[in-house]
């Protein structure tokens, strides 16, 4: 896998608003709530991009960690396992839940990244690992990360950019012209919600292989990223369209590849 690094020392300042699709907040915290008991057998590509960007931060010495985006609290148990004070903040009540019963944090949030229910410059690290993605506006999500964080502390974050799930995108597309995954926003704008502050951007191209469709579907719903901002249809995923659905996408060696473009972020706090 190949990496390309950005790097950025711009000074830190409000950058303009970069559209994304509107995003039904509820409709995403009732999906994820809905995937917590089956998420932790299903995320394996989470556990991928948790462990890259827990390596980006393992050596800051601060001592408060903010996981925002928690899930079911895998990350917020490793970062306390290493000493750290940690809360846990998730939009899904499920995932907060399971956070909680596994004792992974110190204290736990119910909250919204673009909102973060914490006092300005609260801790040393937020950690978000395949979260902002579903925000409605990647600059308040970061802004919102930079202004929890002291001085000398870092944001480590991840997410999915522009030719995510493409594979998936066009077999549906065959079968009736639409493509029933989301869009995610390109790397250029991306790099441009950073702009405003000093950091670092990783892109990484990450697949997995599937033996059928129906495993691929259910890798997908396992992890409970099945929410589509654009809705569903009703029948969507009947046995008789995913049969179709199998038909339709395009093999690689014999498996039934979909593709992950990842963006590892890094921004400073000045």
């Amino acid at each position: 896998m190949a990496f390309v690094t950005e790097h950025s020392r711009s000074a830190a300042g409000h950058q303009p608003a970069i559209n994304q699709p509107t995003v039904n907040k509820p409709a995403i915290a009732a999906a994820f709530s809905r995937a917590a008991n089956s998420y932790d057998s299903a995320a394996d590509l989470q556990r991928a991009t948790g462990e890259t960007l827990l390596a980006l931060g393992a050596q800051h010495p601060g001592g408060a960690v903010l996981d925002a985006g928690c899930g079911t609290g895998h990350f917020s148990r490793l970062w306390r396992e290493r000493g750290k004070h940690v809360i846990a903040l998730d939009l899904a009540a499920g995932m907060l839940e399971r956070a909680r019963q596994h004792q992974a944090a110190d204290g736990y949030l119910l909250g919204d990244i673009e909102n973060i229910p914490l006092p300005d410059q609260s801790v040393d690290l937020c950690f978000s690992n395949l979260a902002v993605q579903w925000c409605a506006d990647l600059s308040v999500a970061l802004g919102e990360l930079y202004r929890v964080t002291r001085p000398g502390g870092c944001i480590l974050f991840s997410t999915l950019a522009d030719g995510s799930l493409d594979e998936l995108g066009r077999a549906w597309q065959q079968i009736d012209g639409k493509r029933h995954v989301n869009d995610f926003l390109s790397f250029q704008h991306i790099s441009a919600a950073c702009q405003g502050y000093r950091h670092t951007l990783t892109p990484q191209l990450y697949q997995q292989q599937f033996a059928n469709v129906i495993a691929l579907m259910r890798s997908l719903q396992g992890i409970g990223a099945t929410h589509l901002h654009q809705g569903r249809e009703p029948g969507l995923s009947g046995r008789e369209r995913l049969m179709a659905l199998q038909r339709a996408y395009s093999m690689q060696s014999g498996y039934y590849p979909l593709s992950y473009h990842l963006v590892y972020g890094v921004i400073y706090r000045d």
